[in-house]
């Protein structure tokens, strides 16, 4: 059984909640930690979302997210976005910083693209250095490349860290990498480079290829089996839970977390 101590639930699983409410509403269910988005801390403002998080002892697993470098229009500057971003993933004292490439943008120039995306995380790295803040990077799966990661194996995104340095991770993501007949090597290869760690299902049918994503034990990945290899890696710490899902989001929250809690104990 997964340990409970290890459970995070990343905000966009309840989406309909505001940071208030999601804070409360995991300190009631006995849930430590929490995945926060940056336009959910800008809408309390960065300082009454360190409150919230800290005075309801919430431990910050992720800041989603940061990167988007692949426009050609992109001279290599670290956008002021992403500078908030970082800043606000050092204010919150969060675990990592998840970094999505972008798409393919208007040139179709896939090539171009994951360069652009190296260049631009070598720049953004840099900053985060000095802020203290680990950079997270997240393949997404093949069918999201053309709108939004052009980084889309594991092994991509091991490439692109291990161009950049020390300062970059990779997070695993069961929903994006389940599929990939390497994963297993892939995620060895990782080691200590594996940063952060999510987790939903696949549904079969899958309705949507953005918000098709299921409570864990709901769908076909097995998640037992992906835990126990990135465990042996040596990542010991959250595992974070997060559903895109229009169902998911119409129902009750207080349901979901009791659905998402009963689901990680199975898997």
């Amino acid at each position: 059984m997964a340990d409970p101590q290890r459970l995070s639930i990343n905000q966009i699983t309840v989406k309909n909640w505001d940071l208030e409410q999601t804070a409360a509403g995991l300190a009631r269910h006995g849930i430590g930690g929490i995945g926060l988005w940056v336009d959910k801390v800008e809408e309390v403002g960065l300082p009454r979302a360190v409150e919230i998080v800290r005075s309801h002892d919430l431990s910050v697993s992720s800041i989603c997210r940061a990167g988007f470098f692949t426009e050609p229009t992109g001279n290599g500057a670290v956008s002021d976005d992403n500078r908030r971003a970082i800043e606000i993933a050092h204010e919150t004292g969060a675990d990592c910083l998840y970094i999505v490439c972008g798409g393919l943008g208007p040139d179709n120039d896939l090539r171009g693209a994951r360069q652009r995306s190296q260049d631009g995380l070598a720049a953004m790295a840099e900053v985060a250095r000095d802020a203290g803040v680990a950079l997270a990077l997240e393949p997404l799966h093949p069918m999201m490349a053309a709108e939004r990661g052009v980084v889309v194996t594991l092994d991509q995104a091991l490439d692109m860290a291990e161009a950049v340095g020390d300062d970059v991770g990779v997070a695993v993501d069961s929903y994006n990498v389940w599929w990939d007949p390497r994963l297993d090597a892939a995620i060895q290869r990782a080691g200590e480079k594996v940063i952060s760690y999510q987790i939903c299902d696949w549904l079969v049918p899958q309705p949507h290829p953005l918000f098709g994503r299921g409570i864990p034990g709901d769908g076909v990945i097995d998640l037992t089996a992906l835990g126990a290899s990135v465990d042996a890696t040596g990542y010991s710490g959250p595992i974070e839970v997060e559903i895109f899902n229009e169902e998911v989001w119409a129902s009750d929250p207080d349901d979901v977390l009791d659905a998402v809690a009963a689901g990680f104990a199975r898997v």
